[in-house]
């Protein structure tokens, strides 16, 4: 792995805009040190250390960073969509955007959750499914899932959205930051209900726009961004309904983040102009070889272990629970004394299975010029919108009760995970098949 990359770090030409790698690695590597601080494991079960002292919740205006990664997607996304858009003289692209967006993202994703359902089938068909430890692994391990979720919805989205950035360019986030703050009048004030989830994309999308906006060097003032949106939230959560934390606790009644809201919104703002205030001597740091290659390196596991680091924890917990070590109480002196030992043992095992699944996010060997066909836009539209449904379904409800056929509700549907694991392996079907059909094929 080092050897490769340092050879892509040799490699990378002079107009790589490195930051935004950075950004990515970074946006992962801070959302599984939060995971990994805030579980609150006692040999009873599994809580959250914000819930248990919520003063810490302050803390997730800084570490709630998943705004971040939209962000960046919604950068990258525009340029490889233009970059298709150069190569293919008027050849539709929109199906040959999906899969090379998707492929990387998708492989991963799905091998983790077939060994994770066989692991669960196992543990259920013993009888051992009903332990404090593993069934919070078995609800909780799917979880971060949603993020791939809404990602695979910005991907689908994008063409469209690039259309309405091109002719409308703030206007077009102007109006999703709108519908956003709608969803919430309706939502709080009129009682309207389901409106809330129309969020899921009008917040989420809004952040992915600002993305385009900096592919086209449109983010001039970050730093009145960033005040703009830090103001914004901090008045919200002061007068508004919105709670403090912006991500979500357990038995609360709103949460910032599921369904998100504007307070979420404001958040991402403040945060997509606070990195791009630090751009600069980032960029400082980027110039030096050795941290290049280390980030590169990083690019090429990150999904890998943002996948496997709740594993990770679990394994670090159990073993702990297996040797007979006494968990101490969460947020006491013990508990905070732990911690490093604790994140040391939880990296390192990530470590063990980035390197036994790593070669899944490998990306495909590149076809020969002029090879990606432009395929059939419907048939990769219709996977990605199965996968959306079945990832978000898997996240949702998790893998206990498999044998029993535990149901939980997506929006305003009933679904298993059975049901959403069928639905995410045909819509990757789908996805790799979209480019088989009889078509025009792009010019290298």
């Amino acid at each position: 792995m080092e050897t490769t990359a340092r050879r892509l770090a040799d490699a990378t030409p002079a107009t790589r805009d490195r930051y935004v790698d950075l950004l990515r690695v970074a946006s992962l590597g801070t959302v599984v040190l939060g995971h990994w601080l805030m579980a609150a494991v006692t040999a009873d079960g599994m809580g959250n250390l914000l819930a248990v002292v919520p003063r810490l919740q302050a803390l997730t205006w800084i570490l709630q960073v998943m705004p971040v990664f939209f962000f960046v997607g919604g950068f990258s996304h525009a340029l490889s969509h233009r970059s298709l858009e150069r190569r293919a003289g008027g050849a539709p692209v929109y199906a040959a955007f999906l899969r090379a967006r998707l492929r990387r993202l998708l492989r991963p994703t799905l091998v983790f959750v077939l060994v994770w359902t066989a692991a669960a089938l196992a543990v259920q068909a013993a009888g051992h499914g009903g332990g404090p430890l593993t069934g919070a692994a078995l609800r909780i391990v799917t979880q971060p899932l949603w993020f791939i979720g809404i990602y695979l919805a910005m991907v689908a989205l994008t063409p469209p959205l690039l259309r309405l950035h091109h002719r409308w360019g703030w206007g077009a986030f102007a109006a999703l930051a709108g519908a956003a703050a709608a969803v919430d009048v309706l939502r709080f004030a009129g009682g309207v209900p389901y409106a809330e989830f129309l969020n899921f994309a009008f917040v989420w999308l809004a952040v992915h726009q600002l993305g385009f906006l900096r592919a086209d060097g449109r983010l001039r003032r970050p730093a009145l961004l960033a005040a703009a949106g830090l103001a914004g939230a901090a008045l919200l959560v002061a007068y508004g309904p919105y709670p403090l934390s912006m991500v979500g606790m357990p038995g609360e009644k709103v949460s910032n983040m599921a369904p998100p809201t504007a307070a979420l919104l404001c958040h991402g703002l403040w945060l997509v102009g606070a990195v791009q205030l630090l751009q600069r001597p980032a960029e400082r740091l980027l110039a030096r070889p050795r941290a290049w290659r280390a980030v590169v390196a990083a690019n090429g596991i990150a999904m890998t272990a943002f996948l496997w680091h709740l594993t990770a924890m679990l394994a670090v917990y159990a073993a702990q629970l297996a040797l007979g070590v006494r968990l101490p109480e969460p947020a006491s002196a013990a508990w905070w004394a732990q911690v490093p030992l604790r994140l040391a043992a939880a990296a390192a095992v990530t470590g063990l299975l980035v390197a036994a699944f790593r070669r899944f996010e490998s990306p495909a060997a590149p076809a020969a010029a002029g090879a990606p066909a432009a395929g059939s836009g419907p048939r990769a539209a219709a996977g990605t919108v199965l996968c959306l449904f079945g990832v978000l379904g898997l996240s949702t409800t998790g893998l206990g009760g498999l044998l029993e056929g535990h149901t939980a509700t997506l929006v305003a549907l009933p679904v298993t995970a059975p049901a959403a694991l069928a639905m995410a392996l045909g819509g990757w079907l789908l996805v790799e098949r979209s480019g088989t059909s009889r078509s025009v094929r792009l010019r290298g």
